[in-house]
């Protein structure tokens, strides 16, 4: 197992420990740890199956099977772009393109600076203000791909963070 800092291990021993009594209880404690450090990479499934008792590599299907659970860190300000067929017919697939031209990052992928991470969605359920995008939970209706460098200038300015 890789190197967790002993307040790590401590904190995700205590999140394990919370959800003993309960029947199946990955999918809560993999939530408390994705909110926790914002994500969950090898070592931490490895910590999580010797406190269950459930294989690694189910733990591992789970994390990947899930967009929600990330292998990796994210960035400050995480955007996600619906590609439902709704935002798809309306220029969603331009407005992510422009998105990672301007970040130099494909979807899946965070910025260098850890600023900006850029996430293909497949619907977010605001099919009516198609293309929406989502930036750490924030909604932007009808997305332009004009709009996008102003909308990155004011994330990297702080102004929404």
């Amino acid at each position: 197992m890789a190197q967790l800092q002993e307040a790590a291990v401590k904190q995700i021993t205590a999140i394990c420990d919370r959800y003993k009594g309960e029947t199946t209880p990955l999918m809560m404690i993999l939530s408390d740890i994705q909110k926790e450090y914002g994500y969950i990479p090898l070592e931490v499934q490895e910590l999580v199956s010797a406190k269950t008792g459930i294989s690694v590599a189910e733990i591992y299907g789970v994390v990947t099977f899930y967009s929600f659970f990330s292998l990796t860190p994210k960035g400050k300000y995480v955007i996600g772009c619906c590609l439902g067929t709704a935002c798809y017919v309306k220029g969603a697939q331009q407005v992510i393109d422009k998105f990672s031209e301007i970040l130099k990052i494909k979807p899946g992928q965070t910025t260098e600076d850890g600023l900006f991470t850029l996430d293909a969605l497949r619907c977010i359920g605001a099919c009516g203000i198609a293309p929406a995008v989502q930036i750490n939970g924030k909604v932007y209706p009808k997305m332009a791909v004009n709009d996008v460098p102003k909308l990155i200038e004011e994330y990297k300015g702080g102004a929404n963070g």
